[in-house]
């Protein structure tokens, strides 16, 4: 199993930023995606930005030109820079790794870390 450790959420007015961290650990063999989704109230889970081993990355149109997803590789750990923050960006923000093992696609999700924009 790969444990997936959020953080970085919080409460900031609108216009301001957030930085989230989602550090992985256990039993991980080569991590290929790590990314964000989130849901609110109500919402399905949706996909906020996803980045590959490769650095191939996926933005939804919501988060183009205000997020900015990253990580390092060597420790397992995904980042996403948030700016100006919008009320209607509150949500719970999950981790999301893939890893391939043995021809089987395992996926694990964090607890989920809380962002709220007040406005």
């Amino acid at each position: 199993q790969v444990q997936l450790v959020e953080s970085g959420g919080g409460l900031v007015q609108a216009g301001g930023s957030l930085r989230l961290s989602c550090a992985a650990s256990g039993r991980i063999f080569m991590i290929n995606a790590m990314g964000w989704y989130r849901q609110a109230p109500g919402n399905q889970r949706e996909l906020v930005a996803t980045l590959t081993r490769s650095k191939s990355t996926m933005y939804a149109d919501s988060a183009k030109g205000r997020f900015t997803i990253s990580r390092d590789n060597a420790k397992n750990t995904v980042y996403l820079q948030m700016n100006s923050l919008k009320p209607e960006d509150t949500a719970v923000y999950y981790c999301n790794a893939e890893q391939r093992v043995a021809g089987i696609n395992e996926v694990y999700w964090g607890q989920g870390t809380q962002v709220t924009v007040s406005s």
